[in-house]
């Protein structure tokens, strides 16, 4: 790609613009504003799409995992051999009998008789996570490396594949970072590396659609990215905080602490709270208060939702639609989630959901962004 184009090629008006009567391609609109965008940004939007499809489904299995307490079914990280599971009883018995020395199995699933059986189940749901993970990697790595030795990455976002890139694989660590925090002295993963991996899957998520968007809106008039306004990154703040809490319900498994809604165990605020520990600890570790947090948070987030909604609804009104859908959904879904006591299905939903309300929830303030640029 020549070195002398600017990075935003967009931004160069022609003088003498051409009027034109009836619809133009995208081509000829980008023409019109300067100069076509190079590569193809359509094509590596379009697989973003994807990766971003394939990490979505990844949180869903993620949760599947967590609810039926697999994630420490596989005690050893083998990034390339531990694609291929057990073919035989002999190398199931040996996977078994290495998950036999960890707490969880000393401590709980052996005292319950677990059977061979039994492990399979919980084995296939870790290794069906891991594997997925392998090909989201191979489908963002390949064709990325494709796309840079055809040229066909526009100009200015080579950098920013290359870090979601390097995001992805530190996700890899990260997850089995997890992991090994129930391998020797717990009988569960700990609640902050697992909100951790969580929240670092959805930073990758929003990161791949957000790029995806500044690619269409390249092909589409050549336009620079979109701008990261300061409501838009007030929107994030807030709807971190409530996945924080969501992380953190599901890895101390607080969604059990209470099923009735509105009030926990017949009070707004529950009394099994521990009054002894600071607040910031309390905040990071009672299940009880982090239930509470988590399901009051949550309307805090659909404010700044609606407010969201309210401002792109006249510039892209789909968009505005669809967070409204994302919100509404995920707030119905957490509350039959708490009344049946984390029905799995409802919680395994609620968790797929809140994926899509982060990707909705993007959309949004990258349609924000493009109007005040």
């Amino acid at each position: 790609m020549p070195g002398s184009l600017p990075d935003y090629p967009g931004q160069i008006e022609s003088a003498q613009t051409p009027q034109y009567n009836g619809a133009m391609s995208s081509a000829a609109t980008a023409t019109v504003r300067g100069i076509a965008p190079t590569g193809r940004p359509i094509a590596v939007s379009n697989w973003l799409l994807a990766v971003t499809a394939l990490v979505v489904l990844m949180v869903v299995v993620g949760g599947i995992t967590r609810l039926t307490e697999s994630g420490l079914s596989i005690t050893e990280w083998k990034p390339v051999t531990g694609a291929i599971p057990p073919l035989d009883t002999a190398e199931w018995q040996a996977e078994f009998d290495k998950y036999k020395q960890i707490p969880e199995y000393l401590e709980i699933n052996g005292p319950a008789g677990m059977t061979l059986a039994e492990f399979k189940h919980i084995y296939f749901w870790e290794w069906a996570h891991r594997l997925l993970g392998r090909l989201i990697g191979l489908a963002f790595a390949v064709p990325l490396l494709w796309f840079a030795l055809t040229r066909a990455i526009p100009h200015g976002y080579g950098k920013r594949l290359s870090a979601i890139l390097a995001l992805g694989a530190l996700q890899g660590a990260i997850g089995w970072w997890m992991v090994t925090s129930g391998l020797t002295e717990r009988t569960d993963v700990s609640h902050f590396r697992l909100a951790v991996h969580l929240l670092t899957a959805l930073v990758i998520l929003g990161a791949l659609l957000w790029t995806a968007l500044d690619l269409r809106r390249l092909q589409r008039d050549n336009s620079p990215p979109a701008r990261l306004t300061g409501f838009g990154m007030l929107v994030f703040v807030i709807l971190f905080v409530q996945l924080l809490f969501g992380a953190y319900t599901a890895g101390l498994n607080a969604g059990h602490v209470s099923d009735t809604w509105p009030l926990m165990h017949g009070a707004l605020l529950p009394a099994g709270i521990d009054g002894s520990a600071g607040l910031w600890h309390r905040l990071n570790n009672d299940p009880y208060l982090i239930h509470f947090m988590h399901r009051w948070w949550a309307w805090v987030a659909v404010v700044v939702l609606v407010v969201l909604a309210r401002r792109i609804r006249q510039h892209n009104r789909v968009a505005a639609i669809t967070i409204h859908m994302a919100y509404g959904t995920q707030i119905l879904l957490g509350i039959a989630t708490v009344m049946t006591n984390v029905n799995i299905v409802l919680a395994v939903s609620h968790q797929g959901v809140g994926a899509l309300l982060v990707a909705a929830t993007v959309w949004g303030v990258h349609v924000l962004g493009e109007r005040e640029r």
